[in-house]
């Protein structure tokens, strides 16, 4: 239709050139290559163009909904995760108060007990954190990539479970009762301005209720953008096995 409106989020901002007639447009270029940030973006007057006030209320819009919006019930059938939830009823008090993230709720824990794997080498765990979207976008290229890496490693995996408003410390929880050797969350990171589908993976050595942050290895930035999700579940399987091998994560991994 010649009267449908372009979609402006599509636009690559690090290509597109906003500054009438650069004096030096290699330079120009150059700049916006290295960052996502809104730089060279042009004025009128003293204000910022129309198009660049809409693109940053787009994609402040595009971090609301990653944060607000809950993943699918489609793609956690579809993946035949255990669902689980923490104490949080919903979410605006997984919003405020983050303690009752780091726990499971009774139910959840009863259904922990009775239906997942205990001591297997790695224990999986995915939950929405703060950015629903990021597992949506991410999940389907990273599962595959991780498990062939896993199973060329001979590396056994438990039962994959989803933790609805979990935060990282529900690993601990996890951890605790299902024994695992190590165990990854792999859970939404906050989303900013320019990304709202960035994926972290939290790695713990000997997971427990107790243990304090030093003691996780991270794996951040994961997204088209970033490091691609079929690379990072690769270097992650490779990670886990050097978890297992030097027995630590975290400040205490040596590589």
């Amino acid at each position: 239709m010649k009267d449908e409106l372009k979609d402006i989020t599509a636009i690559d901002l690090q290509k597109y050139l906003q500054v009438p007639k650069p004096k030096n447009k290699e330079m120009y270029e150059e700049m916006k290559a290295t960052t996502p940030a809104r730089i060279g973006v042009w004025r009128a007057g003293t204000r910022p163009l129309t198009e660049t006030l809409l693109r940053f209320r787009a994609d402040h819009a595009a971090a609301q909904d990653a944060v607000l919006n809950d993943v699918s019930e489609e793609l956690i059938q579809k993946n035949n995760w255990v669902k689980l939830q923490s104490c949080c009823r919903d979410k605006d008090e997984y919003l405020t108060r983050p303690d009752l993230g780091r726990r499971l709720s009774e139910e959840s824990l009863r259904i922990l007990k009775d239906t997942c794997k205990k001591g297997a080498d790695l224990q999986i765990i995915i939950s929405d954190g703060l950015s629903s979207k990021a597992i949506e976008a991410n999940i389907s290229d990273f599962l595959p990539a991780f498990m062939q890496g896993l199973a060329g490693l001979g590396i056994s995996t438990g039962t994959t479970v989803f933790v609805k408003y979990g935060r990282v410390a529900v690993m601990d929880v996890i951890g605790e009762e299902l024994k695992p050797k190590v165990a990854v969350i792999l859970l939404g990171e906050r989303p900013g301005l320019g990304t709202a589908e960035s994926l972290s993976a939290y790695l713990a050595y000997h997971p427990r209720v107790g243990m304090i942050e030093s003691e996780r290895t991270v794996v951040s930035n994961i997204h088209k953008g970033g490091t691609p999700a079929t690379e990072a579940g690769a270097h992650i399987a490779g990670l886990v096995k050097t978890i297992l091998d030097k027995k630590a994560s975290g400040v205490n991994l040596e590589v």
